[in-house]
């Protein structure tokens, strides 16, 4: 066992019987890890709160991990970064919801990668400071997939439409995993764009929710273990 001091971010949070929480974290140091937090639910609990394991939740941790894989436990946490406005609108809340379910799918692997973390870092900060958030969650996925290995290869853009299994632009239009016309068009408008851009790429509702179910399928393509988001329907309403 090995004491651990690491940022964190909060995937996901379980009730564990009647007073206890399982918390899942992608940690600066080592990766996505499992903690018991026992007993943190008592109304007069002392120490670490409930509330430090919101979704998303930027945390600094003192924990023992351990190589069994059994559960970790957290000595000591505080939070970094404390976001102003995300727990506080349910716009920002629902994408925050959807997006945690959706790297709590994706993000398995309990090792170092110091690049997605900062990714995730950094995007949360951008997102809670600024207002004009609607095609924020659709980037913020498309830069993920970078991080997980199948970011779209742009060298052919010229192309007619995009492959979403082999990852890369294609005029081969009959394949069933190309996408073309509309889709593709409003698909490839996110290529290449930064946060502080997202604001002009126009989307209307449907088009919104049409980018999203591409990105959705292709995450499932490269992902095995990726399973809808629960969440999704939620997003949806919240942004009809």
């Amino acid at each position: 066992m090995a004491l651990v001091n690491t940022k964190a971010i909060v995937l996901s949070s379980l009730k564990f019987g009647d007073t206890s929480l399982i918390v899942k974290c992608y940690t600066q140091e080592e990766g996505v890890k499992s903690y018991l937090l026992r007993g943190i639910l008592k109304p007069k609990k002392k120490g670490i709160k409930a509330a430090y394991f919101q979704p998303l939740t930027q945390l600094y941790i003192v924990a023992n991990h351990n190589n069994k894989n059994t559960l970790n436990a957290i000595k000591e946490v505080r939070i970094i970064n404390p976001y102003k406005t995300i727990h506080t609108g349910i716009v920002k809340q629902s994408v925050i919801m959807f997006l945690s379910e959706v790297l709590s799918n994706s993000i398995q692997e309990e090792e170092q990668n110091l690049a997605l973390y900062k990714y995730l870092e950094t995007a949360l900060i951008w997102f809670d400071i600024h207002d004009k958030i609607a095609n924020f969650h659709l980037l913020f996925l498309l830069n993920l997939t970078g991080f997980l290995g199948f970011y779209p290869d742009v060298s052919e853009s010229n192309k007619r439409g995009f492959n979403l299994l082999e990852g890369n632009f294609s005029d081969n239009l009959l394949d069933i995993n190309v996408i073309s016309n509309n889709d593709f068009y409003q698909f490839k408008k996110l290529i290449g764009i930064i946060f502080d851009d997202i604001e002009k790429v126009s989307y209307s509702k449907e088009e919104r929710q049409l980018v999203l179910q591409v990105i959705i399928k292709y995450f499932k393509l490269h992902l095995g273990s990726f399973r809808n988001p629960k969440s999704l329907q939620v997003l949806e309403t919240v942004f009809s």
